[in-house]
């Protein structure tokens, strides 16, 4: 028995470092062989469950958690992962109850407030929303995470791009599902759009640049009009299922705006499809297309449209939404002319569409 004890436990804590340092796959592995030693340990079930998570298999994961609490129903850790599942299964109701109960036991509990105030605007009850925000804040959430959370409820002091680690994690989730889901179940077209209007008019590009590549769902589509093809995106697993459709050939991990500042590449062709509204102040992009832009060259992408003449708006969906005028201003500014402006809409939130602008703008 001590000896299988010891096994579990190194296969448990080489299953931690995997998870620390987001290798999750790698650790996955490690927690199922904990698990199979020494199969009712509530910390390698609460583990797993989380790492399934992160590989985008939530419903496995939930399994695991409700075994997990069946042994021990107070454990905080495991009720947490057990709400953000739940949430992220479209089940708001019965995960605000899970993170109620984990509340209960330990109102100071930063992450768990944090997640309370999603949950409660996700179910349109906003001023709830603020206050379990306010909370997450008082009790040592992250700072930037949730003054972002508060500017989308509040409707004021939005940042000028979503945190990074949200974005990141978001996609790394989201990963598993994200083709079905978007394309199935919200109707998206965004890349079918941009790139249409690309092919008549027949040209060719030596060089395109995929921004927020995602999946992969631009790249089909793009591939026949380019020599080259490259695909950036913040999410690593974005990038794996991105690379097994083998038609880009180069693929890489990068924030977008740091990358248009400092590749050595340059392309004809750079498009962004439903990329950056989760970036708000697009000055930066600019700045980063002109840079890596050939004369000549295309910039292409879409956004939400404001609907109510900012020209930046934070959405409470945590979505950025611009309008027509803004990117006007910002293609004079930075030297493109706009070819194409249309309105179309991007995909549908809860039945109903979403308006979205479409640009096709060429560097003089």
């Amino acid at each position: 028995m001590t000896n299988t004890f010891e096994q579990a436990r190194t296969f448990f804590l080489r299953g931690l470092a995997h998870y620390q340092g987001a290798r999750f796959t790698q650790a996955e592995k490690e927690f199922e062989a904990a698990l199979a030693l020494l199969p009712e340990r509530v910390s390698t079930l609460t583990n797993l469950g989380a790492t399934r998570m992160k590989l985008g298999k939530t419903r496995l994961a939930l399994d695991l958690l409700d075994e997990a609490l069946a042994l021990e129903p107070h454990n905080l850790e495991a009720l947490g992962h057990r709400a953000t599942a739940l949430a992220e299964l479209g089940q708001y109701d019965q995960a605000l109850c899970c993170i109620d109960s984990s509340l209960a036991l330990n109102d100071r509990q930063g992450q768990a407030w944090s997640l309370r105030g999603s949950l409660l605007k996700d179910l349109g009850r906003r001023t709830e929303a603020v206050a379990a925000f306010e909370n997450a804040l008082a009790h040592g959430a992250d700072d930037e995470l949730n003054r972002y959370y508060l500017a989308a409820v509040e409707g004021s002091g939005a940042p000028g791009t979503a945190p990074l680690p949200y974005v990141q994690g978001l996609f790394d989730a989201y990963a598993g599902q994200f083709d079905q889901h978007l394309v199935q179940v919200l109707h998206y077209g965004a890349p079918r759009i941009l790139v249409d209007a690309l092919a008549q008019s027949q040209r060719r590009f030596a060089s395109a640049l995929d921004l927020g590549c995602g999946t992969g769902l631009c790249g089909p589509l793009v591939r026949p009009m380019a020599a080259r093809l490259e695909g950036i995106d913040l999410s690593a697993n974005m990038i794996a299922r991105a690379r097994a459709l083998g038609v880009y050939d180069e693929l890489s991990q990068a924030d977008l705006v740091t990358h248009l500042r400092t590749t050595a590449y340059r392309h004809d062709l750079v498009l962004a499809a439903d990329v950056f509204v989760y970036v708000g102040e697009l000055t930066p992009v600019f700045q980063g297309a002109l840079r890596v832009l050939d004369a000549g060259g295309l910039f292409c992408f879409s956004v939400e449209e404001s609907q109510d003449g900012q020209p930046m708006a934070l959405l409470p969906s945590l979505r950025y939404a611009h309008s027509e005028p803004y990117l006007r201003d910002l293609a004079s500014q930075f030297g493109f002319e706009v070819t194409a402006c249309r309105r179309h809409p991007i995909r549908e939130h809860q039945g109903a569409p979403v308006p979205g602008l479409f640009a096709w703008l060429i560097k003089r």
